[in-house]
Order: structure tokens, then C-alpha cells, then sequence
């Protein structure tokens, strides 16, 4: 049996906002598999439990660049330290400019990326003497690039903190906005279900069949009431199944609203600034003291 750490149960309850004393259990019952333990608390708890793939958890800004003929882009995530950061002209600029050079080199990764020259130096010097410059660390963290099979459109909501890139065809450009901000609002994880992980489809059944265990229902039903579940699910996730955020009679999905308008995404790019990355925490008390502690011993 694995050791329960105080540290583990912490970490689950930031994970899932779940009660410390289900936390505990949920890591005992899974024998300290993290993965496992968010899945059984799904199970007890229901979905509230489980809110680790959309936290935004640290900062920085989505810096996205058109070519003008809207066929060339490429979308960008930068992080830093703090929001402050975010905020500073020169951070921005330097993450726009970014997005630029990577829609016209097309980079195969970051470190190829941060050997390009900007402005007469690479992008990893030019990210260093920011740096000294701001005073915190900065990191580009991924990007995507867009040759366009139709138009390119973008959408910048927050002050940065989400972007997105989306390749339509057909329609007309207030459609193909109303579209970006749809992707903005509702966060699906893929165009259509052939684009969903089967992983994904996995877990909800699994997770849909021990829930109906648990409520008591029939054996034989099981199967029935995951599938229809991993049904609801798709809609849910899937930018086609989604209804239109802005549709008046609140049933529209986007693939009927595409298909009325002749139009289809062929492909788009969502960023969250930090979804997925642990937050720095501050103990400002601790970090008062150990600046005085240092200044001490010098």
C-alpha cells in the first residue's frame, strides 16, 4: 500500500476542489495513483470534481499573426511570472513578433525556433536580455502554424490570456468571427469526434458505467447508459456538436449553423495561457524572511 502524503492530498484537492477527507480516501482506494484518484472522485462527486484541464495556471499572453492574404499564421503562447509581466509593452511585443517569425520560418519546435534571428540577434539572446531587462523569467512555451486551405481568423480574448486561430471556408467574415469566439467561449477539444482521443472516450464510458453501477442500475443497462453518455460527451467537446453560443433558439449547433451559411472549419488552434501548468505559489511571509536572511549573511 502506497504512503498517502499530506503533499498528495493537497494536490488532489487543487486538482478537483473535492473535500480533503474524499481526497484522502479517493488516493487510499487508488493506492496513491493521482490519475486513478481523479477518476474516483468523478465517480462519487460527479464532473465538478474534476476541473485540472481548463484551469489556467500560470501567465503570460497568446500572440497570433495574419499574413495579409489571411493564409499565412502562425498562434503562440509566452509565459511569465506574473500578470504584471503580461502587461509590459516590451513582453508583447516580443511575443507578437514571435508569432511572426514563426509563421514565416515554420520552426519545427522551440528550440529550433529560439535559434532564428530577431532583429539582428536570436530569439534565445533577445529572450535573455529580456529577462535582465523585466526582472522575471520568460519561456515560450508552443506554437501552431497555418497554411490556409480557406481564410485565416483570429480572436484574442482577455487581455491575451485565450487565442485562437481558425481556418475557414465559405461564409463571410462576421461568420468566421462568430465562429473564433465561439471556440473562445466553449473550449471544445476537437473539430469533429474523429479528432477525440479514444483515450478520452475510454475514461467517460468507464467513468459513466460506475456511476450507474453505484446508483443501482441493472447490469444489462450499463453499456446503454455509457454509450449515451460518451454521446452526450462528443457534443460537449466537439465544435460541430456544440450549440452556437449566439444561436437565438439555443439549439443550433455550429455544424448546422456552417452548413446553412456554405461554409466549413477546416482546421483552428485554441490556446489558454497556462492551462496545464502548475502556478508558482507565494508565501510572501517566507519570502520576506528569506531575503532577510540572505542580507544577514552577506
Amino acid at each position: 500500500m502506497a504512503e498517502i502524503t499530506a503533499s498528495m492530498v493537497k494536490e488532489l484537492r487543487e486538482k478537483t476542489d473535492a473535500p480533503m477527507m474524499e481526497c484522502k480516501k479517493a488516493l487510499t482506494e487508488a493506492d496513491g495513483d493521482m490519475a486513478k484518484a481523479e477518476e474516483i472522485l468523478r465517480v462519487k462527486l460527479g464532473n465538478k470534481a474534476s476541473k485540472a484541464a481548463s484551469r489556467v495556471a500560470a501567465e503570460g499572453i497568446v500572440g497570433i499573426h495574419i499574413a495579409p492574404d489571411a493564409k499565412l499564421g502562425a498562434i503562440i503562447e509566452v509565459n511569465c511570472e506574473t500578470d504584471f509581466v503580461a502587461k509590459n509593452d516590451d513582453f508583447q511585443a516580443f511575443a507578437k513578433a514571435l508569432a511572426e517569425l514563426v509563421a514565416r520560418n515554420n520552426p519545427a519546435d522551440v528550440a529550433v525556433l529560439s535559434g532564428l534571428t530577431l532583429n539582428g540577434a536570436t530569439v534565445e539572446s533577445t529572450r535573455t536580455a529580456l529577462v535582465g531587462k523585466i526582472g522575471e523569467n520568460l519561456s515560450i512555451r508552443r506554437f501552431a502554424r497555418f497554411e490556409a486551405k480557406g481564410k485565416l481568423t483570429s480572436y484574442i480574448h482577455g487581455g491575451a490570456k485565450i487565442g485562437v486561430l481558425v481556418d475557414m471556408s465559405g461564409g463571410d467574415d462576421a461568420l468566421a468571427k462568430d465562429i473564433a469566439m465561439h471556440i473562445a467561449a466553449s473550449k471544445p477539444k476537437a473539430l469533429d469526434v474523429s479528432g477525440v482521443p479514444a483515450d478520452l472516450l475510454d475514461t467517460e464510458r468507464r467513468i459513466a458505467i460506475e456511476k450507474a453501477r453505484e446508483a443501482g442500475k441493472p447490469e444489462a443497462m450499463l453499456e446503454k447508459i455509457a454509450e449515451g453518455t460518451v454521446q452526450k460527451y462528443l457534443k460537449e467537446v466537439t465544435l460541430h456538436g456544440q450549440v452556437f453560443v449566439k444561436a437565438e433558439d439555443g439549439k443550433q449547433t455550429i455544424e448546422q449553423l456552417l452548413k446553412a451559411k456554405d461554409a466549413s472549419v477546416v482546421a483552428f488552434e485554441l490556446y489558454v495561457v497556462g492551462e496545464g501548468l502548475e502556478k508558482r505559489s507565494n508565501d510572501f511571509a517566507a519570502e520576506v524572511a528569506a531575503q532577510a536572511a540572505a542580507a544577514a549573511a552577506r
